[in-house]
């Protein structure tokens, strides 16, 4: 795996709903390396702390190889690397292929998986439309959200590798269909919720489905 692009965002207005809202999702390719922080990227914009940025959405990572098919779905969207949001497009990535708690490096960093990225209704506005949100569950990459264990530069050209894996894990693709699919798996909910090495904010999303498929 590889550093494709390095993305950084500027706060942007946008109207939603009657109001003016602000976000950082509208990120564009850098020519420079950035830094890697324990609670964002520096020098991108975080606006709302509630769901983006943090000790364990420091970092958001995305897989270059996605974007071929996601043009032919949007083909007439001016497109670029950080369409998604991601600070790092990466080639290689395969979300199938990792676990929560999967230590990383990259560059000069060391990173943590924390969960996968849950969409709302800002990448909707990214793409001119709310239906990619249905489209971006249903095709199971969400990219990966990252802890920043050891802060560094990185830049474009800058391999990511598999230094570290838990002894008992959950996989990415095993959360998203905790999140998303329509039968979830109980006792594998369970482990989720207890698992120390998810994300808080991921367990709160997976607490309301444990509340609305199991405790009725």
């Amino acid at each position: 795996m590889k550093i494709i692009s390095v993305n950084i965002g500027k706060p942007t207005n946008i109207q939603w709903r009657g109001k003016t809202v602000q976000t950082g999702i509208y990120k564009f390719p850098v020519d420079h390396a950035v830094k890697l922080e324990k609670t964002d990227v520096h020098g991108d914009a975080v606006i709302d702390r509630r769901y983006h940025g943090g000790i364990d959405k420091a970092c958001y990572i995305y897989s270059a190889d996605h974007y071929d098919e996601w043009k032919k779905i949007f083909p007439k969207l001016d497109w670029s690397f950080g369409m998604f949001g991601e600070n790092l497009t990466v080639s290689g990535l395969d979300e199938n292929d990792f676990l929560i708690g999967d230590i990383l490096r990259i560059g000069g960093a060391t990173v943590q998986i924390s969960q996968p990225r849950q969409p709302c209704f800002k990448l909707g506005i990214r793409f001119g439309t709310q239906t990619v949100l249905k489209k971006f569950i249903q095709k199971k990459q969400p990219g990966i959200y990252l802890r920043i264990l050891e802060e560094s530069l990185v830049q474009k050209g800058d391999q990511l590798d598999l230094i570290e894996r838990p002894h008992n894990s959950i996989k990415i693709s095993e959360v998203w269909d905790l999140l998303y699919g329509e039968r979830p798996d109980k006792e594998l909910l369970d482990f989720a919720l207890s698992f120390p090495l998810l994300s808080e904010g991921c367990k709160q999303s997976l607490r309301q489905v444990q509340k609305s498929k199991f405790n009725k």
